[in-house]
């Protein structure tokens, strides 16, 4: 054999067992979740001063429900405090009627969930800083008790707290918004649970986050960071301060059902966690032998694709490998290692699905899971062709107020 084609038969094994990484890993967490929640730490036995943050931009048809819902969760001590960003509806006058606190941001120019993060954190350290900041998103609801329960995790543990946050699909969803319901549970439940097993920390998902006040004021500014809040996790797990995952406070809200409100959410979701891998992944790595094992248990998920991505990848290199070992190109074993990850992936969101999702994606909506990978292809491509998401752009919904607790 020439020394350039073993070169290249060398290459192609080393990318099949590269992918068989994060394969691996994927397969574990989704085993390990099988086995059921670690009961979380006991809580600090004195309530918290809280103070719950919810950035708005344009949210007028569900602020007033989600305010109401809040209220209720919180004690006379506590504060609840809307930043509407940058609206051009009534969200200002409806937080404000419903009974929160609303202070109001214009700025066209710096646009993003992190800059009214960032304006909302300014405003509480100068008018009473809380103990404990709960950011809450304007569409979501919450489980009776889970502000002070996640509250109380985070001052005991001095650590964020991340609650068990999902996106359902709407009342007549297509069976692609029932898949990406299932890809958004196992990410933000099957994975969580599997990580917890192992005792490696959460990332942070963007609503249900609980900080005690000295460990958020540390992380910096994200501005408009397409993921702040898997940013901000990172950031704050370099600095001593790993996410806690408590998966006995449910918070809940819809995945848009329209198609392009659907591709747009998804793009800018992916895009930045993509950005987030190479910006963290390395310093995770040195983390990992400096700091903490656990850093390397989160660099080690963080390099997991989204799972569409994965098993697009895993699908050409299976196909790919085979032409090339049919045309005597290519050895079989890159092939063989291919089709053991892609099964591996297809078992582990099958057990997931049987064991979280059974009731909520029926099993025929299951046949639409190529067309889920298909639908996504797109994306991926235009982060590679440098076509990057870069700005935040917020995701159309259907007016509709989230349930009661």
């Amino acid at each position: 054999m020439r020394p350039a084609m073993m070169v290249f038969h060398a290459v192609l094994l080393i990318a099949a067992l590269g992918l068989a990484v994060p394969t691996s890993v994927f397969f574990l967490q989704c085993l390990l979740a099988q086995m059921g929640a670690v009961k979380t730490k006991s809580g600090s036995t004195q309530r918290p001063r809280i103070a719950v943050l919810v950035p708005a931009h344009n949210e007028s048809a569900s602020i007033a429900g989600t305010v109401a819902l809040l209220l209720r969760e919180l004690s006379p001590t506590d504060r609840l405090l809307v930043v509407a960003d940058n609206c051009s509806d009534d969200t200002q006058a409806q937080a404000a009627k419903a009974g929160a606190d609303v202070i109001a941001r214009q700025d066209p120019t710096r646009r993003g969930k992190g800059f009214a993060l960032a304006f909302g954190m300014e405003h509480l350290s100068h008018t009473g800083a809380p103990e404990v900041l709960v950011i809450f998103d304007a569409d979501c609801s919450i489980s009776s008790g889970g502000i002070e329960h996640i509250a109380r995790v985070a001052v005991s543990l001095n650590r964020p707290v991340q609650a068990d946050y999902l996106l359902g699909a709407p009342a007549a969803a297509t069976p692609r918004t029932t898949i990406s319901a299932l890809a958004f549970l196992v990410r933000n439940r099957v994975r969580p649970l599997g990580l917890k097993r192992l005792g490696v920390p959460c990332h942070l998902m963007g609503s249900g986050m609980a900080f005690p006040w000295d460990v958020i004021r540390k992380a910096p500014p994200y501005g408009d960071n397409l993921v702040e809040d898997l940013a901000m996790g990172l950031d704050l797990s370099l600095l001593g301060h790993p996410p806690y995952f408590c998966p006995e406070v449910q918070v809940q809200s819809e995945l848009p059902n329209a198609a392009q409100a659907a591709i747009g959410q998804r793009k800018r979701w992916e895009h930045g966690m993509l950005a987030t891998l190479i910006q963290f992944g390395p310093r995770l790595v040195r983390a990992g032998f400096t700091q903490s094992p656990a850093r390397l248990g989160q660099a080690l998920d963080l390099a997991i694709p989204p799972l569409a991505m994965l098993v697009a990848i895993l699908l050409f290199t299976v196909c790919g490998g085979s032409v090339l070992w049919g045309l005597g190109l290519s050895p079989l074993a890159p092939v063989v290692v291919a089709m053991a990850s892609l099964c591996a992936v297809a078992v582990a969101v099958g057990i997931s699905w049987a064991r979280f999702a059974r009731d909520t994606v029926p099993f025929r909506n299951l046949a639409s899971i190529p067309l889920y990978f298909l639908w996504k292809i797109p994306l991926y491509l235009s982060f590679i062709g440098g076509k990057r998401q870069k700005g935040w752009v917020r995701t159309d919904r259907e007016p509709k107020k989230p349930p009661s607790a």
